[in-house]
């Protein structure tokens, strides 16, 4: 899908409308020259001529291009249905959708216009990967992220063929339903494998390269002589993440002291959020309804973006 240009604006004061230019220049800040430009995740500001249409026909004003505070005036589609992390690609100019929507300024020239102001509701914002000039009538690229995960069923048994893998394809199931809840593309990509530490630490390695936002792994959490997931895992973690396992043990414990016999965990390798899984659909169920709500919110923490 594409979106046009109709406009580029800048303003050097926050708070207020913003002139139409012939053509604005986007750096690592954002827009040269623009107030709202700076080391933060709302560098640059976009909003559809959609939007415009509908706060003209609630309220009877005519409005110009930039006056509800946006940088890029878009026609094509109505980009507040975007997602954080999608892209806008195009004449080797790169921005990535940080934000949608936003806290209203009290006293904004277009609200005392109007009434009302569309931009907390509809307008988007971004950063910029890759800068350039940018100018009416050009073309954007919108490019959707797609959230890659990789699933890993550690187990010899399951790997020799002794038994069907159960964990991994309801871990699939899950991830599926989530994504396709929250309207995000995805990719699951599953791998079984023996309990073998240098196969895991391998594939683990490969999967931080690829990379891959998600990697969850099931099995070989428990306390037998070959449940060594979390010692080989642990290691190749730059951060952990507690908190989210010891709530599932503490929570499903309670009830069924065997939970606490779990040594899963949770961390962060590079820019992948890993989940190391006990092998049962039962435990891996209680797992990822624990974790699945942080999954959006760490991944925006993961990228540095700071939309609290």
């Amino acid at each position: 899908m594409k979106i046009n240009i109709k406009s580029v604006n800048i303003s050097q004061k926050k708070g207020t409308k913003k002139a139409p230019v012939n053509a604005i220049k986007l750096n690592d800040l954002g827009v040269a020259g623009d107030a709202h430009s700076g080391p933060w995740h709302r560098q640059v500001s976009l909003l559809g001529i959609e939007s415009y249409q509908k706060t003209e026909d609630a309220s009877g004003a005519k409005l110009k291009f930039g006056d509800f505070a946006e940088n890029i005036t878009t026609e094509g589609m109505e980009i507040h249905h975007t997602k954080i992390f999608d892209r806008f690609v195009g004449n080797g100019i790169e921005l990535e959708v940080t934000q949608i929507g936003k806290k209203c300024h009290n006293g904004c020239e277009i609200k005392q216009l109007t009434g009302d102001c569309v931009m907390p509701k509809e307008g988007i914002f971004c950063r910029v990967i890759s800068g350039g000039e940018l100018k009416a009538e050009d073309v954007l690229e919108y490019v959707p992220r797609q959230i890659k995960v990789h699933v890993i069923t550690l187990s010899d048994r399951a790997y020799e063929g002794i038994y069907e893998d159960m964990s991994g394809p309801y871990a699939e199931i899950v991830m599926k339903a989530f994504f396709q809840e929250n309207g995000r593309q995805y990719h699951i990509q599953r791998t079984i494998l023996p309990d073998d530490e240098e196969l895991i630490k391998k594939v683990m390695l490969e999967s931080k390269a690829a990379p891959f936002d998600i990697v969850i792994t099931t099995g070989g959490t428990g306390i037998g002589p070959r449940d060594n997931t979390p010692d080989i895992v642990k290691p190749l973690l730059d951060k952990e993440i507690p908190g989210i396992m010891e709530v599932v043990r503490v929570k499903y414990g309670l009830e069924k002291p065997n939970a606490l016999l779990s040594r899963s965990i949770a961390g962060v390798m590079g820019h992948s959020l890993v989940y190391v899984l006990p092998g049962s659909v039962k435990a891996v169920k209680e797992y990822l309804n624990e974790i699945t709500p942080t999954i959006e919110h760490s991944l925006r923490m993961l990228h540095v973006i700071d939309a609290h």
